[in-house]
């Protein structure tokens, strides 16, 4: 048993939450055996039982929601009153649509009729998926794996943040005790060690775009798939033809849920000129009205930061924004460096030589910046290492998609921004990382094609 101890401080008081001894290397080999032979077994299984197995440990999980949610409120700050939905709506609709196409995208694929053969090619699970999530969104971005995974027959072992690991033993309370799912605390030694293991056949992550290098090089001597989410800078253009009311509505709450803290949150915001003026005052309105403060009152609508240094990162980037001459507007949150409370924050006259508007923020903060044209617009969202999501905002759908044609980007919106529909792939480009997950595309990941080749007569 390993004596070195993993601490889960609470962003809501700073209080030890949670505290769990780093699995050994003799626990790690262990699990990884049992995955193995696990998944010899569970590979066999008829889909539909698969399936209806899944199905239960969904249903599970959303029974628990309640509690799982005031966890998830003293493990990383997101307000009670939105905390049990990430289990009831999105983690709950992902795993239900991947299941429901699962049949569809891992039928065989029949070759063309040739006279004397039969010619089709299998989707072969790729044995144990090793599975490293995040704190910010721990139920939805571990499903997106973890459902396909099982479901296309292979065995997951999962590591989780070491700021939610209650995450990942709700999984394991909820799911068979054959072995199919395992989870481990890890320290990052351990997590590149684990990829490096001959027994594991893939590896998904979501994380930073430094944390992902770290997984290519721990796979760096091994012939094995890795998916890699490593976060956005994420733009959203507003143009002379949006629905004003509607724009600002869904993109100040697309900059500041989650305390901003969300993979695909609009961190900035181009306007047209025409509209510039109303929008800007309509989001410092909107930006005032949110609560700050323990995410345990069913008030709040804006809780702590994760940690007290992500919240300084935040302050040190508005600092230097505005020492370059940005102006803020939001002054109704008392401020207190040093603390995860952290209040939302709009910066007008930004520009692009300021890391606020090009480097990720992962906070309640967003630049907004007038533009005069589509051109302009195009120019400045791109102009990011990041390209997870961009929204556009307007009545012309044509529009929507020429300018989302020449965006550099994994998905592209018109009026909404920040969720993730399981129909569709949910992918990015540049340094948001690599692969696929959800929709009918989210199973070739975690299966390998097989072809079988069969004369059916051998006499002359």
């Amino acid at each position: 048993m390993s004596t070195a101890i993993q601490k889960t401080i609470s962003p809501v008081d700073g209080s030890v939450y949670a505290e769990r001894p780093l699995a050994d290397g003799a626990e790690i080999d262990e699990a990884l055996n049992r995955a193995v032979a696990a998944q010899r077994e569970w590979r066999q299984v008829s889909l539909a039982e698969r399936i209806a197995i899944v199905t239960r440990f969904v249903e599970k999980m959303e029974a628990n929601a309640g509690e799982y949610g005031t966890q998830l409120a003293w493990q990383m700050g997101r307000p009670i009153r939105y905390a049990p939905f990430e289990i009831r709506r999105g983690f709950a609709e992902r795993a239900r649509y991947m299941m429901s196409v699962a049949a569809a995208s891992r039928a065989d694929i029949d070759a063309e009729p040739k006279s004397g053969f039969h010619r089709f090619i299998r989707h072969e699970p790729v044995g144990v998926v090793f599975i490293v999530a995040p704190w910010n969104y721990p139920y939805l971005t571990a499903v997106n794996a973890l459902v396909p995974a099982l479901v296309a027959g292979n065995a997951v072992v999962l590591k989780h943040s070491a700021q939610t690991p209650l995450c990942a033993e709700q999984f394991a309370a909820c799911l068979p005790q054959n072995g199919i799912f395992q989870h481990l605390h890890l320290s990052h030694g351990d997590v590149a060690r684990v990829i490096g293991d001959k027994r594991v056949g893939f590896v998904a992550f979501t994380g930073s775009v430094e944390g992902g290098h770290a997984v290519q090089r721990a796979a760096a001597d091994r012939f094995i798939g890795t998916g890699l989410e490593l976060g956005g800078k994420d733009p959203a253009y507003v143009r002379e033809d949006a629905d004003l009311a509607h724009a600002i509505e869904n993109l100040v709450d697309g900059a500041m849920f989650n305390s901003g803290q969300s993979c695909c949150g609009i961190e900035r915001i181009y306007v047209h000129r025409s509209l510039y003026r109303k929008f800007v005052e309509g989001a410092v309105e909107l930006t005032r009205g949110y609560k700050l403060g323990n995410p345990l009152d069913p008030e709040t609508t804006l809780g702590p930061m994760v940690r007290a240094v992500a919240a300084d990162f935040v302050r040190a980037q508005i600092a230097e924004a505005v020492s370059q001459g940005a102006r803020t507007h939001i002054d109704d949150f008392p401020d207190q460096p040093g603390s995860p409370y952290l209040g939302p924050q709009i910066l007008t006259d930004v520009n692009h030589s300021m890391r606020i508007m090009r480097e990720e923020t992962f906070g309640p903060a967003v630049g907004i910046m007038p533009v005069d044209s589509d051109e302009e617009a195009i120019a400045l969202m791109n102009d990011s290492d990041l390209g997870l999501t961009a929204a556009i905002w307007t009545g012309d759908e044509a529009a929507a998609i020429r300018i989302g044609d020449r965006l550099e980007t994994g998905t592209c919106f018109m009026n909404r921004c920040d969720y993730l529909d399981p129909a569709l792939a949910w992918t990015g480009v540049k340094d948001t990382g690599r692969g696929c997950t959800l929709s009918v595309l989210g199973y070739a990941a975690f299966t390998r094609p097989k072809s079988f080749h069969l004369r059916l007569h051998t006499s002359p």
